[in-house]
């Protein structure tokens, strides 16, 4: 856990002066000590990592001592790496001693600007750089899915090269995987799905027209045994709001975009036996032509299929498509005859092929079939409420609702 530096402040003049109205003149003299140039504090200031070519052990804490000479104390310390990334620290209450709180970023230079102030209020500085020697074992990040337009309830997936299970490293490795929304940020939070995986989605649907992009602030940061590695950011863009209800008992299916009707198509969907599945499913891909065969999905005997299949919309990883099913037409609109699928005239299927794209939801209600379940068989991230997704992240998992850590990874400074 970070701790935020204590700091001795100092007043600035011009905050001063507002303080104490338009005739106040307290920082009016050019000879008081907080408008001179700050003097090198060299010879008063020392640190246990030495500046030069040697790579320093990061696993060894920053320290920064006061000398004690002409009666100085540190007052500030700021130690920042190549990434722009705060060290957190804690100053003694007599500005005697500062060190680090958390471990040093691997493979990284530090620049380190020290402040202090002599007996008379005076100010002096000194600077350090050093670099960190690199990691030797890696915590790698891979974002999925790649950049492109996808629909409103789209999961981003950010997959470990090693597995996770300590509550602290969870905890630090949702901080570091930032993700932004423009125009407007929204709440939402990571999921681990096991311990090498998370997913991450908002309370409701990414806004259409919105961006969004997610990036990895591990590089070099110690995660247990481990440091991060750099990782690839990846931004999407967001398309129409598109959401398809299929009906199982009515027999059709509503398209809508950006909350207005489409159109409603006849459709059939699974029988007695293989009963589509309720719930939301997120579109996982398309595929104009598939060869669909039963024993692939375990069916044989006299419910055995072999066909070819058209305009097909892929929405569980077992198999569920909407597709053209011009066999079935006489069905269409009044009787469930499939093995699970949602099938539709080809004109139909061809049209709802051209409309959805990735990501966008199909939600099947009034089935006789089991639920979606959330993460085995392809994206059913939305049929957890947003209470139960919250338990599925460290850092929310008994917290009250309102905390958002998108915001607090995004304005947070240190690591």
């Amino acid at each position: 856990m970070s701790h935020t530096p204590r700091l001795w402040t100092v007043v600035s003049c011009s905050l001063l002066v507002a303080s104490l109205g338009a005739g106040a003149t307290a920082c009016g003299s050019d000879d008081h000590p907080l408008s001179t140039t700050p003097y090198d504090a060299a010879g008063q200031v020392a640190f246990n990592q030495a500046a030069g070519t040697r790579p320093v052990d990061p696993d060894r804490p920053l320290e920064v001592t006061a000398k004690g000479a002409g009666g100085s104390r540190i007052t500030d310390v700021l130690a920042v790496d190549t990434h722009g990334r705060r060290l957190a620290g804690e100053l003694s209450a007599k500005g005697d001693r500062w060190h680090s709180t958390v471990p040093l970023a691997a493979g990284v230079r530090y620049n380190v600007t020290v402040s202090t102030e002599n007996d008379k209020g005076a100010p002096g500085q000194r600077t350090l750089a050093f670099d960190t020697t690199p990691a030797k074992k890696l915590l790698k990040v891979e974002f999925t899915p790649q950049e492109g337009t996808y629909g409103v309830g789209q999961p981003i997936v950010a997959e470990l090269n090693e597995p996770v299970t300590d509550k602290a490293a969870r905890a630090l490795i949702e901080r570091a995987l930032v993700v932004d929304v423009k125009p407007h940020q929204v709440e939402g939070s990571w999921y681990w799905i096991a311990d090498d995986a998370l997913h991450f989605r908002p309370k409701e649907y990414w806004p259409a027209h919105s961006t969004v992009t997610v990036r990895s602030n591990l590089e070099g940061i110690k995660v247990g045994a481990l440091h991060g590695a750099a990782s690839a950011p990846v931004k999407l863009e967001i398309g129409d709001r598109v959401e398809v209800i299929t009906d199982a008992a009515n027999h059709y299916l509503t398209f809508k975009r950006n909350g207005e009707v489409v159109t409603t198509l006849p459709v059939t969907t699974g029988k007695p036996g293989f009963a589509t599945r309720n719930g939301t499913k997120v579109v996982l891909g398309k595929q104009y032509y598939v060869r669909m065969r039963g024993d692939t999905v375990g069916i044989g005997g006299s419910e055995y299929y072999n066909l070819d299949v058209y305009w097909a919309t892929r929405v569980t990883w077992s198999g569920e498509y909407v597709h053209a099913a011009p066999w079935s037409i006489g069905s269409h609109g009044n009787r469930n005859v499939s093995h699970g699928c949602t099938g539709m005239s080809t004109g139909n299927a061809a049209w709802f092929f051209e409309n959805i794209r990735e990501g966008d939801l199909v939600t099947v209600v009034n089935s006789i079939g089991d639920w979606m379940t959330p993460f085995d068989n392809g994206y059913g991230d939305w049929n957890l409420d947003w209470e139960e997704w919250r338990e599925g992240s460290t850092l929310l998992k008994g917290v009250r609702d309102g905390y958002n850590p998108v915001d607090h990874a995004r304005l947070r400074p240190q690591v």
